[in-house]
């Protein structure tokens, strides 16, 4: 399997730790950044990624190398430690950018074969919460499988968590790993997947409000009889 571990702290921290381990669990084809070591620029509000095309973003270049491992990776893991009960700002700019990518616009298609994880930690709590900032991206994008990690490590550092929570740490991680093994090249869209897809469709149907994405679809073949979960014949 291909994985792309991206980490929204440059500091390998617990968040960082229980990302590793758990790609290491499932392959040794790992991709891994850091966020902001390896894209920097924040989104500037031009609109031009969904008026114009995501080529026209003034940060489109810096992005590619992350976006390109996306695109090939059959399991994406997404980490951020709790900041303020939500993610890190570098992993919040980083989905930012993606917009474009959400499916009421232009969904990458290989989006809805894959699997995904997000993995949060926190020395108290925040967890539930900065894991559905990254949840709420991975389903727009439309993987259909999404893992949650929450982590409570009552620690400030990797080094502080007790043995006994590491233990629990490696229990909660083999179980998700396995799943993971098990369902890989398996994954097929849901009924919440389906159903935002084909609202979706509607729209783009019907109403056409942005051009590019009206363009996209139907040149994707998604507003007639052709949908990203299919191989195309």
């Amino acid at each position: 399997m291909k994985i792309v571990l991206i980490n929204g702290q440059n500091h390998k921290g617990s968040t960082y730790h229980i990302g590793r381990m758990l790609a290491e669990k499932i392959s040794e084809n790992i991709t891994e950044f850091f966020l902001p070591r390896d894209f920097s620029d924040y989104c500037i509000g031009c609109s031009q990624c969904f008026s114009v095309c995501a080529q026209k973003c003034p940060h489109y270049n810096s992005q590619q190398k992350i976006l390109n491992a996306l695109d090939e990776a059959d399991l994406i893991i997404l980490t951020s430690p709790v900041y303020v009960y939500h993610v890190s700002a570098p992993m919040k700019n980083f989905l930012d950018h993606q917009g474009h990518r959400w499916m009421v616009h232009r969904p990458n298609p290989s989006m809805f074969r894959k699997q995904a994880v997000c993995i949060s930690t926190a020395a108290g709590a925040g967890m539930r919460s900065t894991n559905k900032d990254m949840a709420d991206s991975l389903f727009f994008w439309g993987i259909p499988k999404i893992y949650k990690i929450g982590i409570a490590v009552q620690a400030v550092n990797w080094d502080g968590v007790t043995s006994e929570k590491k233990q629990y740490i490696e229990k909660k991680v083999t179980k998700i790993s396995r799943k993971i093994i098990h369902r890989n090249g398996k994954v097929i869209p849901g009924i919440k997947t389906k159903g935002f897809f084909y609202i979706m469709r509607m729209i783009q149907s019907k109403f056409g409000w942005c051009e590019p994405d009206v363009k996209y679809w139907t040149e994707m073949g998604w507003t007639k009889k052709e949908r990203p979960w299919k191989e195309k014949k």
